[in-house]
C-alpha cells in the first residue's frame, strides 16, 4: 500500500507517466479494423448509399498484407496514474494510427519513430513518443489465417477480372475521394518493395511455407512534457537491446522501472542526466523567465517548408484559419504542427488540434471550425485527388512536396520581408540553407501538378525546383557554394579587393561563419549526437526568439488598452459575454498603417481574446505562465528603451537577445545539474523475462506497477503535495464554492471555443452525431456573437448611450468583421456536405439554386416565387421604377463582374452585396426554402438541415438590417455600375415643361460621372395614387463606381421658348445596390427668374425605403444631412419673407453648430469622416447658417422692384472698395487690411467671371466655401461691416451691424483655421484663382 501512495505523491514530478506496448493480440488473432469498417460506413453515408450493406469491414479486393487489422494495447505500466487517467482507445489509435501492418522478409522493415499529443477537455496536453518496429509472427494460427485470406483474395480476384494484376485492384477501391485518404495502405511507412517482393506478391503475396511473416509492434512513453529527443533515444536503445546479439546488462524491467519511477522531471532552468540501456541521456528545461519547452526541431520544419512558406502558414494560424498538414511521415506532421504552435508565443491555439488524424476520424475534416490537423498521405496519391469538404478558408500544407496553398486575400504578417530576412540569417549562421520550398500558391491558381510516384523522381524534381532561380530559390547546398567560392582563384582575388576597398560580401561571410561554427563546435568532448542536439536546441531557441520579439514590439503597449471593468473575478466571469475587454479601436488607431490589415483581423481571434482574458484574470489569480514571461519581456524592453517616440513607426526592430538565449541552453547542457538514479536490479523472479533476440519480452507487471518506497525524492514530492493539498483546502474555505467557481471558470474560458480535440475513443455513429451536434451549437453561438458584435460596433452613438461599449468603428474594423462573417457562412455551408463541388460551398449551393430557378422561369414566363413583395412606394419614389429585389438578380450582377476570378471571391461579393441591400437573411431564407435541393446537397446532420437552429441563424442575420452597410460599394471600387437619374419638376404641369437641354453630373466619394447630356425625348409621365399625372425626366447611364453619392450638378442650356424650369428634386439610384439618393432643389433654373441661375449644385441624402422605416427606426445610423430644402430657400428669397424667420439667437446657435460639426469631422479617423461638402453646403451647414446671418435685417423686398440678394450686397461692397478714391482712403489704413481688401475683390471678381451660370445664391455659397478653404472669412467680415453700403441695405437691428455679434462670429470662424478644408471638384469647377 505504502508503495502505491508514494507513486501517487511523486507522479506529477515524474519524467514519464506510462510505458505502453501495442501490437497484435495472439489470443483474438486477426480482426479487421473496426475503425476501417466504421470509415466505410461513413463513406457510404456520405455518398448516399445504404451504409449498413457496405459496413462489413472485410475488403477482399485489397491485398491482405495491405489491409488494416486491429491493434491492441498489450501492456501498460503502471495500470493508472491518478491525475492522468489512461485513455486506452486514444493511445492505441495514436500509437498505430492505421492499425497493425504486416510485412514479409522481402519488404523493408526499418523501425519508425513518431510522436503524438492528446489534448484534454481543459486544454492540458499529454505527449506520446512511439518507436515502431517489426517482430516475427510466431503464432501458427495467425500465419494460417493470413494464408487463408490470401487464398480468398486470389479467388475473388480471379473471378472479378482474370487478366488484371493485383495492384490495379487495390487502386480501384479508392475510387471515392475520401476513401483515397483512408484506405490506409501502409506503403507510406517505407519506400515499398524491391523488385523481388513485387514478384513474390504477384505469385501469391504470402505463402506460409516460403515466407516469414512480420507484424508491427509499438513501444510508447507517455510524458507530461515534450522531451522528444530524450524519449526517442531511450526507446531506440530499448529496441537495440532486444535486437542485439547479446543480452542487455540488466533485464529490461530495470530500465523501464527507472524511467517511470526514478527519473524526475528536471526543475525549471535545470538539466538532468539519466541512463538508457547503453549510454546516458541528457535533457534540459527552460527557466521560468525563458520561452517554454519546445523540443521538436524547428530547423526541420523550416527546411521542409522554406522560410517564406513557414511564415505564411504561421500567419494563417494566427488568423485562425483551417490548416491541414499533409505528409507520408507521422513525425513530420508532428514536427511542423508543434513547430508552428510553439512559435505562437505568447498566444495559444484555441481550437481543434490533431497533428495526426487517425484514418477513422477523417469525417473531422468536415468540422466547420478552425482546426490544425495533420493527415497522412499515401505514397503516390495526388493532391488533386484529395477532395476536402471546405477549401474557402483552408491553408493546405503539402510537407513532402514543400508546397503550400493559401486562402484567398489574407493579410501579410507585418514587416514580412525583413522578418524573413532575419530568420534566414539565423538559419545561415548555423550552416542551414534558408530557401527550400516552392513559392506559395493561392487558391485561385489551377490545381497542383501531380507529384511523380517514387521518391527518387521526387527528389530530382525538388532539386530542380530549388535550383530554379525563377522560384526565388537558390541552390540548396550552402557548403558546396562556399567550396566553389574558395576554390576559385579569380573570385578569391575579387574578394580580397572588395575587402581592401571596405566592401564586405555578407553572404559569403555568413556562409563561412556557419561552416566554421559547425567545424569548431564538435570539440567539447561531446559525441556527434550530443553535438547535433545542442545545435538543434540553440537554433530552436534563436528562431523562437525572433518570433517572440516580433510580438513584443507589436504588442508592447497592449496593457494600456485592456479594459478592467469588473470589481471581482466572480462578477467578471458571470458577465464575461457582455463585456468589452479590449479597446480595439483605440489600439488600432495607435498602430502604424502597414500593420493594420493584419492586426485588425488578429485582434478578433479567439487566441487574442483568451490572451486578454488571462491578463484580466491575473488581477485575481496567479498569472498564466506564458503571459508572465511575455509581460516580463515587455517590462524589460521598457527599461532599455523608452518606446514613446517609436510608437507608430513601422520600422523593423531586430531581436537583440539571440546570443544570451543560446548561451543559457549551452551552459545547462555543459554543466549537468542533476543525475537520476542508475537503473539497477529489481526484486523479481529470476528467469521470467528471458532474453530472446529479436523479440520484445513480456515484462513482469508486479514490479512495474508500483514505484520504489524508499527514495528520498518521492517522499520530498509527497510532502510538497500534502502541503499543496492543505493550501488548497484553506483557499476552498475562503473562496466561493470551488466546484461552482471551476464551473464558471471553465464556461468563461471556453466561451466561443469548440472541441479542442475529437474524443478518440468509442466512435459509434451515435457519438459522431453528438459531435456534429456540438458543431451545430457552436456555429449558432458564433453567429449570435458575430452579428451582435457587428451591430454594436456599427450603431455607434446610440449603442454607447445604451451602455454597449465604444462608439467608433473604423472602415478597417468593419471590413474585418464582415470578412469573418463571410468565413462563418462558408463554414456553415460546408458542414455536412454530401459531395463537394468547387472551392466555395455557398456559391456552389447558389449555382444549383440558380440553375433550378432558371429552368422554372423557362417553364413559366414569370416565376412568382422569386418575386419578393415590392416595397411600398413613398411619395418621392413615385418617379423611380421599382427595383426588383431578387436573389438571382444579385447573382447575375456578381457573375458579370470580370474583376472577381474565383468562386470564393464571388460568394464573398454576393454576401457583401446582400448585406448592403439588407437582404442577406431574406436571400438565404429563400435559398433554403428549396428543401428538396438542401436535402440533395446535405447530410442529415448538417447545420442547414437542423430546422430550429437554421431559423435562429436567419433571425440573427435579420438583425443586421438595422444598420446601413456600404461593404460592397466601398470594396469593389473599380467596377462599372449603372445609375438611374430622375429629375422631378414641381408638380404644376406648366412649370414642369422645358424646351432647353438639361445636363447632369453626379459626384461621389470615389469620383464623378462627368457631364452627361440628357436627351429631351425621355420625358415620362406617371400617375400617382390619386391618378394625378406627373412628368419627369429619367435617364440611365453607366460609369465606374462613384462610392457614396455626395452632390449632383444640374443645369440646362437656356434654349427655346420655355427655358425656365422649376425643379423639385433629383433622384439617383445605384441599380446594383438599390441605394437611392435624393437631391432636393426646390428652385428655378433660368435667366430672369429666382436668382438667375442656370445650374445648381445639390447636396444628397440617402433615402430610407418607407416600407422599412418603422422596424429599424429606434436604431438607425444617423441620417446624412441634406441640401437646403425648398422651404428655407423660399423663405429667404421670397417677397415678404413669408414662412419661417429664425431669431438672432437661433442664427448664432446654428453657426456654432455648423462650425462644431466641421471640427468634429476632422477629429474622426480619416476613413470614417464622410462628406465635408454636406457640412459646408447642406442643410444646417456653414453656408446655410451664414446665409441666415446675412439675411437678418436685410432690406431685401422693395415693392414693384426686383428681389435683392445677399450677393448684390457683396458686389456693391466690392464695387465701393474698388472705386478709385475709396482705394486711396484705404491705402492709408494698415497694410494687412489693404491686402485683405484686395483678396476679397479678387475672389468676388473671379467668381463673377466664371463661365458657369450658378446664380447669385450659388455665388455666395462659393465665396463662403473658398473663404473657409483659404482661411480668409474672418478677415473679410470686418471689411463688409465697415463698408457704408451696409447702412443702405440693412436695418439698424441687423446682426451684421452689431459689433459684438460680428466679433463673436469672427472668433468662431477662426477655429476652422486649424483644419485643411478641401473642396469637392463639383463646387469649384471653372474658378480661376
Amino acid at each position: 500500500m505504502s508503495g502505491s501512495s508514494a507513486v501517487s505523491g511523486a507522479a506529477p514530478c515524474r519524467f514519464a507517466h506510462y510505458f505502453v506496448i501495442c501490437g497484435i493480440d495472439t489470443e483474438t488473432g486477426l480482426e479487421p479494423d473496426e475503425l476501417a469498417a466504421l470509415y466505410q460506413w461513413l463513406e457510404a453515408d456520405r455518398q448516399g448509399r445504404d451504409p449498413d450493406t457496405s459496413a462489413t469491414g472485410e475488403n477482399f479486393e485489397q491485398s491482405p498484407l495491405k489491409r488494416t487489422f486491429k491493434s491492441k494495447v498489450l501492456a501498460r505500466y503502471p495500470e493508472n496514474v491518478e491525475w492522468n487517467p489512461f485513455d486506452q482507445d486514444a493511445v492505441n489509435m495514436l500509437c498505430m494510427p492505421k492499425g497493425l501492418s504486416f510485412r514479409t522478409q522481402a519488404d523493408q522493415r526499418d523501425p519508425q519513430f513518431h510522436s503524438f499529443i492528446i489534448t484534454k477537455e481543459d486544454g492540458s496536453r499529454t505527449y506520446g513518443f512511439v518507436h515502431t518496429f517489426y517482430e516475427e509472427v510466431t503464432s501458427p494460427q495467425i500465419c494460417s489465417a493470413m494464408q487463408t485470406l490470401y487464398q480468398m483474395h486470389n479467388a475473388e480476384h480471379a473471378s472479378a477480372n482474370p487478366p488484371s494484376s493485383s495492384s490495379s485492384s487495390s487502386s480501384s477501391s479508392s475510387s471515392s475521394s475520401m476513401d483515397s485518404l483512408a484506405s490506409s495502405l501502409d506503403e507510406a511507412d517505407s519506400p515499398t518493395s524491391s523488385s523481388s517482393s513485387s514478384s513474390s506478391r504477384r505469385a501469391g503475396g504470402y505463402d506460409s511455407s516460403r515466407d516469414t511473416l512480420y507484424v508491427s509492434k509499438a513501444l510508447c512513453l507517455i510524458t507530461p512534457m515534450p522531451f522528444m529527443h530524450a524519449c526517442r533515444r531511450f526507446l531506440s536503445q530499448l529496441h537495440r537491446a532486444v535486437t542485439a546479439a547479446s543480452a542487455p546488462p540488466l533485464p529490461l524491467e530495470s530500465y523501464v522501472h527507472n524511467i517511470l519511477y526514478e527519473v524526475p522531471l528536471p526543475a525549471p532552468g535545470r538539466s538532468l542526466k539519466f541512463h538508457g540501456v547503453y549510454e546516458p541521456i541528457v535533457c534540459q528545461r527552460p527557466g521560468l523567465g525563458e520561452l517554454p519547452l519546445a523540443d521538436f526541431p524547428l530547423a526541420e520544419a523550416f527546411s521542409l517548408l522554406g522560410v517564406e512558406n513557414l511564415v505564411q502558414v504561421f500567419t494563417c494560424t494566427l488568423l485562425e484559419m483551417q490548416i491541414l498538414l499533409y505528409s507520408q511521415d507521422y513525425q513530420r506532421l508532428m514536427t511542423v504542427a508543434e513547430g508552428i504552435t510553439t512559435l505562437l508565443f505568447p498566444f495559444q491555439w484555441q481550437h481543434v488540434y490533431v497533428p495526426i488524424l487517425p484514418a477513422s476520424l477523417l469525417h473531422f475534416l468536415d468540422a466547420p471550425v478552425p482546426y490544425l490537423m495533420g493527415l497522412q498521405s499515401k505514397e503516390g496519391t495526388d493532391r488533386s485527388k484529395l477532395e476536402l469538404p471546405q477549401e474557402a478558408n483552408l491553408c493546405f500544407v503539402d510537407i513532402d512536396n514543400h508546397r503550400i496553398e493559401l486562402p484567398e486575400d489574407f493579410p501579410h504578417f507585418p514587416n514580412k520581408t525583413e522578418f524573413i530576412q532575419e530568420l534566414s540569417e539565423v538559419l545561415l549562421s548555423f550552416g542551414l540553407p534558408a530557401n527550400t520550398g516552392a513559392p506559395p500558391r493561392t487558391r485561385s491558381s489551377p490545381g497542383s501538378t501531380p507529384s511523380t510516384p517514387g521518391r527518387e523522381r521526387k527528389t530530382i524534381a525538388l532539386r530542380q525546383l530549388e535550383d530554379d532561380g525563377r522560384n526565388g530559390n537558390l541552390a540548396g547546398e550552402e557548403l558546396a557554394v562556399l567550396e566553389l567560392l574558395q576554390g576559385n582563384a579569380t573570385l578569391e582575388r575579387l574578394q580580397a579587393l572588395t575587402k581592401r576597398t571596405g566592401v564586405t560580401v555578407a553572404r559569403v561571410d555568413a556562409l563561412r561563419a556557419g561552416v566554421k561554427a559547425q567545424s569548431t563546435e564538435g570539440q567539447g568532448g561531446r559525441t556527434a549526437a550530443e553535438e547535433e542536439e545542442l545545435k538543434n536546441a540553440k537554433l530552436n531557441v534563436q528562431l523562437r526568439e525572433v518570433f517572440a520579439s516580433r510580438f513584443t514590439t507589436m504588442f508592447a503597449d497592449y496593457e494600456a488598452f485592456v479594459i478592467q471593468s469588473a470589481p471581482d473575478l466572480e462578477s467578471w466571469l458571470t458577465n464575461r459575454e457582455q463585456m468589452h475587454n479590449f479597446d480595439k479601436a483605440s489600439f488600432l488607431s495607435d498602430q502604424p498603417e502597414p500593420y493594420l490589415p493584419f492586426l485588425s483581423h488578429f485582434i478578433e481571434t479567439q487566441m487574442f481574446a483568451t490572451f486578454i482574458d488571462n491578463k484580466i484574470m491575473s488581477q485575481w489569480e496567479e498569472k498564466e505562465p506564458l503571459l508572465r514571461v511575455f509581460d516580463a519581456r515587455i517590462d524589460k524592453a521598457r527599461l532599455y528603451n523608452v518606446r514613446a517616440p517609436s510608437l507608430r513607426s513601422s520600422s523593423y526592430q531586430r531581436c537583440s537577445i539571440l546570443k544570451e538565449s543560446a548561451q543559457a541552453i549551452e551552459q545547462r547542457l555543459m554543466k549537468i545539474d542533476h543525475t537520476a538514479i542508475h537503473p539497477h536490479l529489481l526484486d523479481m523472479k529470476i528467469g521470467q523475462g528471458k532474453y530472446e533476440q529479436g523479440f520484445f519480452p513480456k515484462l513482469q507487471a508486479d514490479v512495474l506497477n508500483t514505484g520504489p518506497t524508499n527514495n528520498k525524492w518521492s517522499h520530498r514530492t509527497a510532502t510538497a503535495q500534502r502541503r499543496k493539498d492543505r493550501h488548497r483546502q484553506q483557499s476552498e474555505h475562503l473562496n466561493l464554492d470551488n466546484d461552482l467557481k471551476e464551473k464558471y471558470m471553465q464556461e468563461a474560458r471556453s466561451l466561443g471555443k469548440n472541441l479542442r480535440q475529437p474524443k478518440l475513443s468509442d466512435l459509434s455513429p451515435a457519438v459522431i452525431a453528438q459531435t456534429n451536434w456540438k458543431f451545430v451549437e457552436g456555429l449558432l453561438k458564433e453567429c449570435r456573437m458575430k452579428t451582435k458584435r457587428m451591430l454594436v460596433e456599427k450603431m455607434g452613438r446610440e449603442a454607447v448611450e445604451l451602455g454597449h461599449g465604444e462608439a467608433n468603428i473604423t472602415g478597417l474594423e468593419e471590413n474585418t468583421l464582415i470578412a469573418s462573417l463571410c468565413d462563418l457562412l462558408e463554414r456553415i455551408w460546408s458542414h455536412g456536405l454530401q459531395v463537394k463541388q468547387g472551392k466555395s460551398a455557398l456559391w456552389s449551393h447558389l449555382l444549383h439554386y440558380q440553375a433550378r430557378e432558371e429552368k422554372l422561369e423557362q417553364h413559366q414566363a414569370e416565376s412568382p416565387v422569386s418575386h419578393v413583395p415590392e416595397r411600398r412606394k413613398s411619395d418621392s419614389s413615385i418617379a423611380m421604377p421599382s427595383l426588383r429585389v431578387s436573389l438571382i438578380q444579385d447573382m447575375r450582377h456578381i457573375q458579370s463582374m470580370s474583376e472577381i476570378k474565383t468562386d470564393v471571391g464571388r460568394a464573398r461579393a454576393w454576401i457583401r452585396l446582400s448585406l448592403e441591400k439588407k437582404g442577406l437573411s431574406q436571400h438565404l431564407k429563400q435559398l433554403l426554402s428549396r428543401q428538396a435541393l438542401t436535402k440533395k446537397l446535405y447530410k442529415r446532420y448538417a447545420f442547414l438541415r437542423c430546422e430550429e437552429e437554421k431559423e435562429q441563424f436567419l433571425f440573427h442575420l435579420l438583425s443586421l438590417n438595422a444598420v446601413d452597410y456600404f461593404c460592397f460599394t466601398s470594396v469593389f471600387t473599380t467596377i462599372m455600375i449603372p445609375y438611374r437619374v430622375v429629375i422631378i419638376p414641381i408638380k404644376k404641369l406648366s412649370n414642369a415643361m422645358t424646351t432647353s437641354n438639361p445636363w447632369v453630373c453626379v459626384s461621389g466619394e470615389l469620383g464623378d460621372s462627368g457631364i452627361m447630356q440628357i436627351p429631351k425625348n425621355v420625358l415620362e409621365m406617371t400617375f400617382d395614387s390619386a391618378f394625378r399625372p406627373h412628368t419627369h425626366i429619367s435617364a440611365l447611364f453607366k460609369c465606374q463606381n462613384l462610392g457614396k453619392l455626395t452632390t449632383v450638378q444640374l443645369g440646362h442650356d437656356n434654349a427655346g421658348l420655355l427655358a425656365k424650369w422649376l425643379v423639385d428634386c433629383v433622384m439617383v439610384r445605384n441599380e446594383i445596390t438599390g441605394h437611392t439618393y435624393r437631391f432636393p432643389c426646390g428652385r428655378w433654373l433660368g435667366k430672369g427668374v429666382d436668382d438667375g441661375s442656370l445650374e445648381r449644385v445639390l447636396i444628397g441624402e440617402l433615402v430610407v425605403p418607407s416600407g422599412e422605416e418603422d422596424p429599424g427606426r429606434g436604431c438607425r445610423t444617423p441620417p446624412l444631412q441634406r441640401s437646403p430644402s425648398q422651404t428655407r430657400r423660399i423663405s429667404i428669397t421670397s417677397l415678404s419673407g413669408r414662412g419661417y424667420k429664425p431669431t438672432s439667437a437661433q442664427i448664432q446657435e446654428a453657426i456654432g453648430e455648423a462650425v462644431n460639426n466641421i471640427v468634429k469631422h476632422f477629429h474622426k479617423p480619416e476613413k470614417e469622416r464622410g462628406s465635408l461638402t454636406v457640412l459646408l453646403c447642406g442643410e444646417n451647414s456653414l453656408v446655410a447658417a451664414l446665409e441666415q446671418f446675412f439675411h437678418h435685417g436685410f432690406k431685401s423686398a422693395r415693392l414693384f422692384q426686383r428681389t435683392v440678394f445677399v450677393w448684390d450686397f457683396v458686389e456693391k461692397a466690392v464695387a465701393y472698395m474698388e472705386s478709385a478714391d475709396q482705394m486711396g482712403d484705404l491705402q492709408e489704413t494698415a497694410e494687412p487690411l489693404g491686402m485683405t481688401c484686395q483678396s476679397l475683390c479678387h475672389y468676388v471678381n473671379a467668381i463673377n467671371s466664371t463661365p458657369r451660370n450658378i446664380g447669385k445664391d450659388g455665388k455666395f455659397q462659393l465665396l463662403v466655401c473658398l473663404g473657409a478653404r483659404d482661411r480668409l472669412l474672418p478677415q473679410w467680415l470686418p471689411l463688409l461691416v465697415e463698408c457704408p453700403v451696409i447702412q443702405r441695405m440693412y436695418e439698424d437691428t441687423a446682426l451684421l451691424r452689431d459689433r459684438t455679434t460680428v466679433n463673436a462670429l469672427i472668433g468662431v470662424l477662426e477655429t476652422l483655421h486649424d483644419f485643411p478644408v478641401t473642396l469637392e471638384a463639383s463646387l469649384v469647377k471653372g474658378i480661376d484663382l
